[in-house]
């Protein structure tokens, strides 16, 4: 069914009335919110993913008919074998695992002014003045130099101390309050305050301070307590700070899930639930985690490395042997799986109101994406938006269709050019979501429901 407004005024909560759907979704969304609450890197996410694929019987080496591959534990490559052979196509569903954050630098810590604070470096498109004065968390791991991994976890746990970045009292803003946003909140003021007490060790009196009270030294002194790790160790470390706390529901009625990460964890733990939970398939289906889309999709773990065609080709081998990689490839359909800027009801004019995204009213296609001219986006093919259209229409599954703001105000780019580079079939879907890229984004019950069984839907399909 079509869910354009103009069309089609029936929301999902309209759709999804009965005591069946509605039970369903409360239990999505409880499952939801344990993930968000979890899962606050992308080391943590691809984690998750396969303790959950172990659990369902999925062998971690590619070769069995359900398998599944991860590289440096921040992007994984799942398959399950189909009825049809490779070579006549699979349909994968694809998501990144990062978000925007803000990462310690590799010599981060310092004194000042009888306080510990750690230097940062922001990672993606956040808004700088969203991140003060609000608890923080720090999340990630530390590599000795003798190979251990040490993973790091502070502010979670309702006894941990949280984290935070200073602001300036109001009183003392004049001059920053008359600067624009861009200017007013410097990236390199965003430093973390890490600590108040004075360790009065005198163990490295030949090091810096010459055995002097030190603030920063008692920060060391209990990361090594806690941890193992010392200062040096911090080179060889990825260390991350995210908003503390549990994602939560919001609205007295529960029927919005706030919570970090959203963009685009959201996408992956639907596409895990849907593929975990989808029959047994007429085609080969692939769902692929990766890292690094909210900075380019750089790096050996974003979509521009060649990891997934590296295990495609190694599932070729082990399946088909005979079948040609271009092929496969082409007979492929995907989808690019993304959040979608809903509109906002107190920005609406950002939003061109005919082709924008509606919370409730189900996943979103984005036929492209890029920036005003539609410069560095994929433009899906209109015979692949009408498969996706009929096979939705049949199962019922509410969906709508939009553009990300009006044309000459922005947009914004997925990795659906990456997958679409191979030949094959790809369009970016996924569900609505307010305040994306802040650290406390909002999705509705309904549209992450209505989007993990058009996951489901187009999986089976």
């Amino acid at each position: 069914m079509n869910m354009s407004l103009e069309h089609n005024p029936k929301s999902c909560w309209e759709i999804f009335q009965d005591d069946e759907h509605q039970q369903a979704m409360d239990d999505l969304a409880a499952r939801y919110l344990d993930f968000l609450t979890r899962c606050k890197t992308e080391r943590e996410t691809i984690k998750y993913v396969e303790e959950k694929l172990t659990e369902a019987g999925f062998d971690d080496f590619i070769g069995s008919d359900r398998c599944f591959r991860s590289f440096r534990d921040k992007t994984i490559f799942i398959a399950r074998k189909g009825k049809q052979p490779l070579s006549q196509g699979f349909r994968l569903v694809g998501a990144h695992a990062d978000t925007p954050r803000i990462d310690l630098k590799q010599h981060p810590l310092y004194e000042d002014l009888g306080m510990s604070m750690a230097k940062t470096h922001y990672y993606g498109g956040i808004r700088k003045y969203q991140w003060l004065a609000r608890p923080l968390s720090l999340h990630g791991v530390v590599v000795k130099a003798d190979g251990e991994k040490v993973d790091v976890v502070i502010g979670e746990d309702v006894n941990d101390p949280v984290l935070t970045i200073l602001d300036l009292l109001p009183h003392l803003a004049y001059k920053q309050v008359e600067k624009k946003v861009t200017d007013a909140f410097e990236a390199e003021k965003l430093n973390i305050l890490m600590g108040h007490a004075l360790s009065f060790s005198k163990e490295d009196e030949k090091e810096e301070g010459n055995g002097k009270p030190s603030v920063k030294r008692k920060v060391l002194e209990l990361l090594n307590e806690k941890f193992g790790i010392v200062e040096e160790d911090l080179f060889s470390a990825e260390l991350h700070i995210v908003p503390a706390g549990p994602a939560r529901y919001v609205g007295l009625d529960k029927a919005i899930v706030g919570g970090y990460g959203q963009d685009d964890r959201s996408c992956v733990f639907l596409a895990l639930e849907a593929f975990l939970n989808a029959p047994e398939p007429e085609h080969a289906q692939i769902v692929l985690f990766y890292d690094k889309e909210e900075v380019g999709s750089e790096g050996s773990t974003g979509a521009k490395s060649l990891f997934f065609e590296y295990s495609l080709e190694d599932l070729i081998e082990a399946w088909e042997p005979n079948a040609k990689m271009s092929r496969v490839m082409m007979a492929g359909k995907a989808l690019s799986t993304d959040v979608h800027a809903a509109i906002d009801p107190d920005y609406q004019d950002v939003h061109e109101k005919l082709n924008s995204a509606y919370l409730g009213y189900g996943p979103c296609f984005c036929k492209f994406t890029g920036h005003r001219g539609k410069v560095g986006a994929n433009d899906a093919h209109p015979e692949f938006v009408a498969w996706m259209r009929k096979i939705l229409g049949e199962a019922g599954v509410p969906w709508q269709m939009a553009e990300l703001g009006k044309v000459d105000l922005g947009g914004g780019g997925t990795v659906a050019k990456f997958l679409a580079l191979y030949g094959m079939d790809v369009i970016d879907f996924g569900p609505p979501v307010l305040s994306m890229h802040s650290p406390f984004e909002l999705t509705s019950k309904a549209d992450l429901y209505a989007t993990e069984l058009a996951f489901r839907t187009f999986l089976k399909n």
